[in-house]
Parts: structure tokens; sequence; C-alpha cells
């Protein structure tokens, strides 16, 4: 457990004195409407399910996810997908100029996206050749303006968790803030960190819609952590970042929770099967990389000529090879039995 910490060190100055906005469904909570009538907010009055502004805070979506996830509404921040999620705790932590955050590549590309965006410097370690944080080298990079390290587990593009001792380490010794991000989570052995919440302040953790739940075009990102640090991003946080249809799929999606594991299973299978098949019957595929995503990493012999080949067979993947220790490595997401089977015959037919 972590206990000298405190968030108020770690917040920009400016955002410590900012007065956050107030919209008109946020000073009158009640949209039952009932026999009211709402004359405060300037909306067009002619109903048609969408003529009113939506729940700024999203309490209908965070009360399933609550009940879901065993973590309390106020443990939660939603937003227009992972990377408003992110954007926000830049923006309310990071000093543009002056502080850095730390990233393990080869990782998600945005947290360096968003570090130029917003004027942070991105401190980069690369993971271990095994794809685990180097946890000396992390340390030894970190100074007092190392305000987030960024732990995507588990990883895009290498598709491995991060052993647990590892980031119990990190998160005892790392001064600054542990973004846990955890897109993948759902496909994987490994437990999530949401039941360490309380164990360790400094702890965020997110998650997405986008992969088990079969949401990504809808955009909906979810961030958990202490609540100190979620009234802190509540305050930046556009008004009503998640508009009303967003909030109402995503209620829909959530009360088939059966049918959600259901596809998840289908998809662990199915990651298995191509895995197997990919080792003992694709020449060129040197190694298949172990996976708790939705998807396998592949190093091949020529990722540049296999990419162009799959691409003329009419499949689309994501070549990797100019990232970081992924050289000549394809990523392969895994798909319904019939494109994982096509998939297959066309590799087959490269050899």
């Amino acid at each position: 457990m972590k206990t000298d910490f405190n968030i108020n060190n770690l917040v920009r100055e400016n955002i410590k004195s900012l007065k956050p906005y107030s919209s008109a469904r946020d000073e009158y909570k009640d949209i039952t409407y009932n026999d009211m009538i709402f004359l405060d907010a300037n909306e067009n009055p002619f109903e048609n399910g969408v003529n009113r502004y939506p729940d700024p805070q999203q309490l209908s979506v965070k009360d399933i996810l609550s009940e879901i996830k065993g973590v309390d509404q106020e443990n939660i921040l939603l937003g227009n997908g992972s990377d408003e999620v992110l954007d926000l705790i830049y923006r309310a932590f990071c000093e543009p100029k002056i502080d850095n955050i730390i990233t393990l590549p080869p990782t998600y590309g945005m947290y360096s996206v968003l570090a130029s965006l917003n004027d942070i410097e991105n401190k980069e370690v690369l993971l271990s050749s095994d794809f685990q944080p180097s946890i000396t080298e992390i340390l030894n990079a970190s100074n007092k303006n190392s305000k987030i390290l960024f732990l995507c587990s588990p990883n895009n593009p290498t598709g491995n968790s991060f052993s647990e001792k590892a980031v119990h380490e990190l998160l005892i010794k790392f001064k600054g803030l542990v973004v846990i991000d955890e897109a993948y989570i759902d496909f994987s052995t490994q437990k999530s960190w949401l039941k360490k919440l309380d164990k360790f302040p400094n702890l965020i953790i997110t998650q997405t819609l986008s992969k088990a739940y079969g949401l990504a075009g809808i955009r909906l990102g979810v961030c958990y952590a202490s609540k100190e640090i979620i009234k802190i991003l509540n305050n930046i946080k556009p008004p009503y970042n998640v508009n009303e249809l967003t909030q109402q799929r995503a209620i829909d999606r959530l009360q088939k929770i059966d049918e959600i594991n259901n596809e998840v299973a289908q998809l662990i299978s199915e990651r298995k099967r191509l895995k197997q098949e990919l080792e003992c019957c694709v020449s060129f595929i040197e190694k298949v990389y172990p996976s708790d995503g939705n998807f396998l990493l592949l190093k091949v012999d020529d990722a540049n000529k296999r990419y162009k080949e799959l691409i003329e067979y009419g499949v689309v993947i994501r070549n990797r090879t100019t990232q970081p220790l992924c050289e000549n490595c394809l990523r392969i997401s895994v798909g319904i039995c019939e494109e994982n089977q096509r998939l297959i015959r066309a590799l087959k037919s490269l050899q």
C-alpha cells in the first residue's frame, strides 16, 4: 500500500483554482420530467428523443458499470473514447514545457501523440526483450517533474500482460501517477487492478467499451480512480462530453453481459486455434507471441512484403515493423471463425 502520496502535489496550479463550468443539467439534475417544464437550457422544446441535453454525469451508465465492475460511481469517469480520458489526465496534472511522462515502447501510440499535443516531454524506456517493464531504467529515467507513467497491460501491440510483481513495485516506487491501460483486460487471464484502487491513491485505470463490449463505433472510454482524482477530472471535462445516443447504446449493451461474455469466450477460443494454426502451418512465420488481447503479434520473414501480399488477397492487418523491438512483426486481430479461416488460407497460399 502506498501511504506517502498527496494528489495535490501533482495537480497543476491553474487547475487547483479552476471554477468548473456549471451546466443547466448540473444545476437541476432531475431529468424524469414528470410535471416539470424545462426552460433553463435554451433547448429546442419539440420532443424527438434527443432535443434535450444528455446527463452530464452519465449516471445510468455508471450505475450499470458500478454493478458489473464492483466500483463505486464516485470512482468512475466516462469520456468520449479513452483518448479523451487520457487527454484530461494530461491537462489536469502535466504543466506544459515543464513536466514529463514516461512510456514503454512498443506501446499504444496515442500516449506520445497526446504528450506532443499538450507540450509535454515523453521519456521513452523500452520494454525488456520479453516485453516486460524495466523497473530500474524507469525509475532512473524519472525525476521530480515526472507526472505520469503509462503501463498498457495487456500491451498493444505485443499482446502480453505485465507481471503483477513489476506493476506493484512501480506503483510503490514511482512518485507520480501510474495509469494502467486495460483496454484488453477482458481477454486476459490476469485480473484487473480495479480491486487495488483503495490501496494505491496514485493508480488510474482506463478501460474501453470498444473491444470486448463491441462498441467501438460509439466512442466510450472509462476511467477508474480515487474520488479525489475523479473530482479533478470532472472539473475540467466538457459539460456534455458523452452524447445521449452513446449513453443509450451503452446501456442497452451493458444489460447483455451474458452475450458479451459469450463473445469474449469465442474470441479467446479463436485466438488459441489461430495461434496453433499459424505456428504449425505457415513456414514464413518465425514466431507467434503469447497474447492476452484479442490479437496476435507475429514475427515473419519480411513484414512489408507479407503485409502487401495480404492486402492483395483482401485481408487487412497491421504492419508493426517500424515499432521498437517489433522488426518484421505483423499484428493480426482475432476475427470470427470464417474471417480467421480466410486469413489462414491467404497465408498458406503465400508460401
